[in-house]
């Protein structure tokens, strides 16, 4: 008869332990907090593609050409902006609205209310007859957008502690790429519903785009349905010129003193973390229309089984950060981002692909929600409570200023030198990142690990 010893059990009571300790770590996403973000998360993410790469979709379709698509993609420059009118969303009061929903979800609903108001407009428009009109809509759709991504971000760092911010980024994540899924997906299928012929028809796209602007709605019943977080209050000012340097000068020099030459190397790191990914992201509407893939097809692969899987790769992020810290995770998201782009490289040469585009979108995706939920979990840990909204509007608009600027000369790159090349450069300008996070864990920046780590 055999003898079975005790440390014969070892092995699988520690992995049973293991497997315990990691599932504990995905309860966190079941706490209110997290669950109120998902929602949030949605009204924040539904505008992007609206005014991008769903914009794209259509403008290409009404013919316009890649080199004007690709210079429309600076309206999302206003999103780069967002740091000059965020110290007035951090102190200045709404009438009315602030009195009776508080500081944060006063200007988110002043925000919400600007989104809907640009995409009812935008659902009365024909780009190919007054392209001028669909640009003025969507910068008002853009301000309104960035205006509530500044009050939203200060919302989330200001309803939990810093141990929790990476699951209300992974949770946040969740519901802007469930928006991504309905502004992406939910859009083309709508249109493509709403057809009336196997040719254009703009009347499809303004239907689509009239259900968009109904869809704020989830952010503005939560909005209403949410607690207004505890305000943390600042030293009150006697005058005109200390209200406006606490309100314009302060937060910005709050960062420099407490990073000091530090700061040069973090804000740095901002600047180009997802450069390889914004670059490429404008073209790849007008990529699968030129490629020949139809609108349903884009739909269920790109816009629905794509954003589930950043879904995942974005609560794998989470978890994966609060196991390593982030600083190791920024650096994976960072090599898998820049990795997954050669993929549409070689995309580019095979044709009308939809298995080989299944693939690399699932790549793409999966690395993309990793490195975001890290990215996110960074710039929260960044920022000093007193100044939220304002420090994390510095530190958001700086990811997208260079990338978004870049981004403008898609187009006319890809009509050059081919969508191949463009794929192949947008790989290559994502090596400096891996060198400034490098530099970053070499260098000891004591005051970063302390609060991220």
């Amino acid at each position: 008869m055999a003898v079975w010893h005790s440390s014969a059990f070892a092995a699988p009571k520690s992995v049973l332990k293991a497997v315990q300790s990691w599932l504990s770590e995905f309860r966190v996403y079941l706490e209110w907090p997290c669950l109120r973000m998902l929602f949030l998360g949605f009204s924040a993410g539904l505008p992007l593609l609206l005014i991008l790469g769903t914009l794209s979709f259509w403008l290409r379709e009404a013919g316009i050409d890649r080199s004007t698509i690709g210079y429309l993609t600076w309206v999302g420059l206003i999103y780069a902006f967002k740091w000059a009118w965020a110290p007035l969303v951090d102190r200045l009061q709404i009438p009315l609205l602030t009195k009776l929903f508080g500081r944060r979800r006063s200007w988110l609903l002043f925000a919400q209310a600007l989104i809907i108001l640009g995409l009812v407009a935008m659902s009365t428009l024909d780009p190919k007859l007054a392209l001028n009109s669909v640009v003025w809509c969507a910068l008002l759709v853009a301000f309104g957008s960035a205006t509530q991504d500044i009050a939203l971000d200060a919302f989330r760092i200001e309803s939990a502690n810093s141990d929790h911010q990476a699951a209300l980024a992974a949770t946040y994540q969740t519901g802007y790429r469930l928006a991504l899924i309905w502004s992406g997906a939910g859009v083309l299928w709508l249109a493509a519903r709403a057809e009336s012929g196997s040719g254009y028809d703009a009347s499809a796209w303004q239907f689509a785009y009239l259900c968009m602007a109904a869809s704020i709605g989830v952010g503005v019943i939560t909005t209403l349905l949410s607690k207004e977080p505890a305000r943390y209050e600042l030293a009150k000012v006697r005058t005109a010129k200390a209200w406006l340097y606490q309100t314009l000068v302060e937060p910005f020099a709050e960062f420099l003193t407490r990073y000091r030459w530090h700061a040069v190397l973090i804000l740095s790191l901002i600047a180009v973390y997802r450069i390889s990914d914004v670059v490429m992201g404008i073209m790849a509407n007008p990529f699968y229309v030129d490629m020949g893939y139809t609108k349903d097809e884009v739909a269920a692969v790109s816009k629905v089984f794509g954003v589930v899987m950043t879904l995942v790769g974005a609560f794998i992020g989470g978890v994966l950060t609060l196991r390593f810290g982030v600083l190791r995770i920024l650096f994976v998201g960072a090599v898998l981002s820049a990795v997954s782009n050669l993929l549409f490289a070689w995309l580019a040469t095979q044709g009308h692909d939809l298995q080989g585009l299944i693939w690399v979108i699932s790549a793409d995706n999966l690395s993309s929600g990793i490195a975001s939920a890290a990215f996110i979990a960074f710039l929260s840990a960044l920022t000093n409570i007193r100044y939220s909204a304002t420090q994390y509007a510095l530190f958001s608009s700086m990811m997208l200023l260079l990338p978004k600027w870049l981004a403008g000369f898609s187009g006319v790159f890809v009509d050059n030198y081919g969508y191949q090349a463009f794929f192949y450069g947008t790989a290559i300008i994502g090596a400096p990142v891996l060198i400034l996070i490098w530099a970053t864990i070499h260098f000891n920046v004591v005051q970063i690990k302390k609060e991220i780590e």
